[in-house]
């Protein structure tokens, strides 16, 4: 076997007070940050950091274990560790729900999808009446039911994120909205369809560590968070017209904003 490339990797400082195993995590991340690993590259495995170090091979899956709950890497079982891509979608918050992408008859998430050469795709849908919970019926203006929509979504057969749009019955029953599939440009473009002219979306947005059920849903690796978003549309009135509830796989998402000087 031979060792590794020089200046590759450091050396472990003796006289430091860090455990051994975190000097290790230390100088993959650095390598990682610097580019000397790169996007789905293969770290190098444990016998040649064990020759590398002189050190155990539980002093290297416990520096591996490290990187693994940041998000950086991902293990493949009788492969290796690999550097985790980056998220591959840009989610630009000024432009995704540009009325020129519903009269194109595009989903925001299609156009995302597109911008970042993925094929998108949608499963995981249930359309059904029920009663509001306490937030969305706040948010909707005091509403007791709703129509839910839930879907998942995929890039390249990768789970993404999973949303439920909750919308008031009294426009969304007996509507396109209620069936399967919307039709182009997805619920907005019907929501305008019906005279609800949208006019603004407020979105609140927090990052957390995912549920049980979410790390099944997405399929999410150790240690890889997830974006809690929830967004409510408004019509040109003033009145709240659906509200989305969306969990995203925030190592496929990068948020990006423009925001005015004044």
């Amino acid at each position: 076997m031979s060792p590794l490339s020089s200046g590759l990797l450091g050396d472990l400082d003796p006289t430091s007070d860090r455990a051994v195993f975190r000097q290790i995590a230390d100088q993959l991340r650095e390598a990682i940050d610097r580019g000397r690993f790169r996007e789905g590259e293969k770290l190098p495995s444990e016998a040649e950091l064990v020759e590398h170090y002189g050190v155990s091979r539980m002093t290297v899956r416990n520096s591996f274990s490290v990187l693994t709950g940041e998000g950086l890497v991902h293990a493949e079982h009788g492969k290796g560790v690999f550097v985790r891509p980056r998220p591959p979608v840009r989610r630009l918050a000024s432009d995704r729900f540009a009325r020129r992408h519903r009269e194109q008859g595009k989903s925001a998430f299609t156009v995302e999808a597109e911008a970042a050469g993925s094929h998108p795709q949608v499963d995981s849908l249930e359309v059904k009446e029920e009663k509001a919970s306490q937030d969305v019926s706040t948010r909707l203006g005091s509403v007791r039911r709703v129509l839910a929509r839930r879907r998942r979504y995929l890039l390249d057969g990768r789970p993404v994120e999973f949303a439920t749009s909750y919308l008031p019955l009294d426009i969304a029953r007996g509507t396109q909205i209620a069936e399967p599939n919307p039709g182009p440009g997805g619920i907005y473009a019907r929501l305008e369809g019906l005279g609800h002219r949208l006019d603004h979306f407020e979105e609140e947005i927090r990052a957390r560590m995912p549920s049980p059920s979410e790390v099944k849903t997405l399929h999410l690796a150790a240690g890889v968070p997830v974006i809690h978003l929830i967004r409510t549309a408004f019509d040109t009135d003033g009145r709240a017209v659906e509200v989305c509830d969306t969990i995203m796989a925030a190592d496929a998402y990068v948020l990006s904003y423009q925001l005015p000087a004044t």
